[in-house]
């Protein structure tokens, strides 16, 4: 495990939920090279583990996510390529987005708890959430554009999960939010004024009420659906439907619904 990402195992009911810490308090938790590629380990071994539940996402040091780390490309600013040169930093960028993508293609639900700072990368890492959790002290923003830059990989995770005309606004304007107008925009789902660990734990609760394997395919489709053609979609969901209903899943579920009993999987079990 890298010092970049501190990983925390809590045991749940049929498995267990990991808690990630971004750990560089100095920097607010600004996304290096090694803390982006702590997280894609994180993120390849997490989706080949079935009894992993679900992921919690947060900062240590009172600070979520300052945005990417521009220190190691120091150097590089305002310096133009030699003739026939390969730039570095299209791969380093595109790395990012790789990150991104497989945030969003976690098998597990995946709650971002923001305190502080969640800037640039690490809105962009608020967008890959399935539930956000946003203290009072929480401040959001994509300053690239006021500092010159482009907000290139976290745009198309921003569209979607903002709709285009608030993705504009932030995007084109690299205005702050605090917690309450993160809310208002349907970045934050829940505002936490008081014990965010807490609300930490009733989250994971809400949530570990669920069914691994149905989440899973859940989030299969959803993540399909802005690519896939709306028959196609619609195909696969059928199918995804008759396999949960032939699963080991299904049954349990609903024999303690007729029973007006927790499933097997919940966390009040």
């Amino acid at each position: 495990m890298s010092e970049a990402l501190l990983i925390h195992h809590a045991p749940l009911a049929r498995g267990f939920v990991e808690t990630w810490t971004l750990n560089d308090p100095v920097s607010r938790n600004a996304l290096s090279v090694a803390m982006v590629d702590a997280l894609l380990a994180a993120c390849e071994r997490a989706a080949a583990d079935t009894n992993l539940r679900g992921v919690v996402l947060r900062g240590a040091g009172g600070h979520f996510c300052a945005g990417g780390s521009l220190g190691g490309f120091a150097k590089t600013i305002g310096q133009p390529l030699d003739a026939g040169e390969a730039d570095p930093l299209v791969p380093l960028n595109r790395r990012f987005g790789t990150l991104l993508q497989a945030l969003c293609a976690l098998p597990q639900w995946l709650i971002v708890v923001v305190e502080g700072a969640a800037m640039g990368g690490g809105f962009g890492l608020v967008c890959c959430a399935d539930r956000v959790l946003a203290h009072t002290s929480a401040q959001f923003a994509t300053p690239e554009v006021t500092l010159g830059i482009v907000p290139a990989q976290i745009a198309p995770f921003v569209v979607r999960h903002l709709g285009p005309a608030a993705a504009r606004r932030c995007l084109l304007t690299g205005e702050r939010w605090d917690a309450a107008t993160a809310q208002r925009a349907g970045l934050v789902d829940e505002v936490v004024t008081g014990d965010m660990e807490a609300a930490v734990q009733a989250a994971i609760a809400r949530h570990a009420a669920t069914a691994s394997q149905a989440v899973a395919a859940t989030k299969r489709l959803l993540l399909a659906q802005a690519e896939t053609p709306l028959p196609a979609l619609l195909d696969d969901a059928a199918i995804a439907f008759a396999q949960a209903l032939r699963g080991s899943e299904a049954p349990q579920g609903l024999a303690a619904f007729a029973a007006r009993k927790p499933p097997p999987w919940s966390a009040k079990t």
